[in-house]
């Protein structure tokens, strides 16, 4: 059995083992449509942010702001003047805002990181603090209401009983892996993760990539801003709040190596699953989210102690 096969059916089971604990904690709650429909929501949006950040770990690098990038971006498409061009024009222009906002902050952090030579840990942290202060500067720390109808109707839908939201994830789950495992750049982001002067020795241009690696995830995070405000129907500068503790430890325990020069979408949706199940769980038993961040802090741990592991074992054979 192949390595990536292998770890992937070990996150099958652990999902399963996680399905039997809930059901015997929450028997009347937990095995429910409504509930599973919930937990497929909550990671839908969650599962967007952890695709981008594969591709940011894979690379080598860390990004800290995510959070506070999906929260200014949920900010920014909701503002009266946001939603008053929706009902002139099309909602589709809170679309747009929230992809540039979260393009723009990322391409802030990939210039930082690529031509600053700024580590990575340092200009997200920044990003962070400074989209979240601006957040709730422009919101005046005030839950925004939206009320563009063809937004949330889109959004909010469904087909053939799937919400649009969890069919938006399918969709950048699958670009993510073409991406990653079928194009150049997915080769390229693994080459400068796994050693970057190697990479530039062999005619890929690091400090351009690194770049576009942060624009992407910036990208991801405008489109769960989007998921989160149609979930909500608000956008708040408080939303996302820990998303970057729980992107990080999805696409961990994925198998995605911190170190970088190895990613993996399949195992970071099943990652991005498990915490979601974890945190639903957590919460049908009324556990207070200061536990749930021990927890989440736990499984990361015993994730990067796995890898290592993994890791040394590969190097003595």
């Amino acid at each position: 059995m192949s390595g990536s096969v292998g770890r992937n059916l070990g996150l099958v089971v652990a999902l399963l083992i996680i399905f039997v604990i809930g059901m015997a904690t929450a028997p009347d709650r937990f095995p429910t449509v409504d509930n599973t429909l919930t937990i497929l929501r909550y990671a839908s949006a969650l599962g967007v942010v952890t695709i981008g950040m594969t591709f940011v770990i894979a690379a080598g690098h860390i990004d800290l702001s995510v959070g506070a990038i999906l929260a200014l971006a949920s900010v920014w498409a909701t503002t009266l003047a946001s939603q008053r061009a929706a009902e002139d024009f099309h909602w589709i222009t809170m679309v747009f805002t929230a992809l540039a906002v979260g393009a723009v902050c990322g391409l802030i952090n990939g210039i930082l990181v690529a031509y600053g030579r700024m580590a990575s840990f340092i200009a997200t942290l920044a990003m962070l603090v400074a989209a979240r202060g601006l957040a709730e500067i422009i919101s005046e720390r005030r839950t925004q209401i939206v009320e563009v109808r063809g937004f949330l109707d889109f959004f909010g839908g469904e087909v053939f009983g799937l919400p649009v939201l969890v069919i938006i994830f399918a969709l950048v789950a699958a670009g993510g892996w073409v991406l990653l495992n079928r194009t150049t750049f997915g080769r390229r982001t693994l080459a400068v993760g796994g050693n970057a002067e190697a990479a530039r020795l062999a005619g890929i241009k690091v400090q351009r990539h690194t770049m576009l690696v942060f624009v992407l995830v910036g990208v991801a995070c405008g489109i769960a801003a989007l998921m989160l405000v149609a979930r909500t129907t608000t956008g708040s500068s408080t939303h996302g709040q820990l998303w970057e503790l729980d992107a990080i430890a999805a696409v961990v325990i994925g198998g995605t190596l911190l170190s970088g020069g190895r990613g993996t979408i399949v195992g970071t949706v099943f990652g991005g699953l498990i915490l979601a199940t974890l945190t639903n769980i957590f919460t049908l038993n009324n556990l207070d989210t200061s536990t749930q961040a021990v927890a989440k802090g736990a499984i990361i741990v015993a994730a990067v102690l796995l890898q290592q592991r993994v890791a040394a074992r590969n190097r003595g054979t």
